[in-house]
């Protein structure tokens, strides 16, 4: 590659991980071109990229910057999985790939500043969707005046009850 194209590269991946709200590092050793294009399709329906870059390229762009924190994992034959929007939905991707697919792993990853190991970006693989968890939260929001609405609408009603009882015993009398 000549060094213009390297230099372009590595100023696409920098400003890639300043956006990204999630990077993910995974080794693809052994899989088709074919497969991989599938991967980039199901990534790209999540609002997330999925790019085979060298190793050397991605740590250039990382000096400085909180993903230098992925250079341990830039072992291998890599790729670097990024989104802009929600982090769950690409890890649930790639965790389902990684399922298909044995030769398919996930070394790590980073979730803003923070460095999340495998076993976390199962963990966050596994939550509900974006969407589900704030229907979720518009569920509980609703309840609170629901209930209220209730409670205040069981003092009148209770009031009438007991009216309704008071005349009833009176005209038995």
């Amino acid at each position: 590659m000549e060094r213009h194209k390297k230099e372009a590269v590595v100023g696409e991946l920098k400003e890639t991980f300043d956006s990204a709200q999630a990077v993910f590092v995974t080794d693809f050793k052994g899989l088709s071109m074919e497969t991989i294009g599938n991967l980039r399709r199901r990534v790209r329906q999540c609002g997330g990229e999925f790019k085979v870059t060298k190793n050397t390229l991605v740590r250039l762009a990382s000096k400085g910057k909180p993903t230098e924190k992925l250079d341990s994992l830039l072992v291998g034959n890599n790729a670097i999985g990024y989104t802009l929007a929600d982090p769950a939905a690409l890890a649930k991707v790639l965790q389902d790939f990684s399922k298909e697919q044995d030769k398919f792993v996930i070394k790590g990853g980073l979730l803003k500043d923070r460095f999340i190991d495998p076993a976390q970006v199962k963990a966050l693989a596994s939550l509900p969707s974006r969407e589900a968890l704030l229907s979720s939260l518009l569920g509980t929001m609703q309840q609170v005046p629901t209930g209220l609405v209730r409670v205040l609408a069981a003092v009148p009603q209770k009031l009438v009850y007991a009216l309704a009882a008071l005349r009833d015993q009176r005209a038995q009398a």
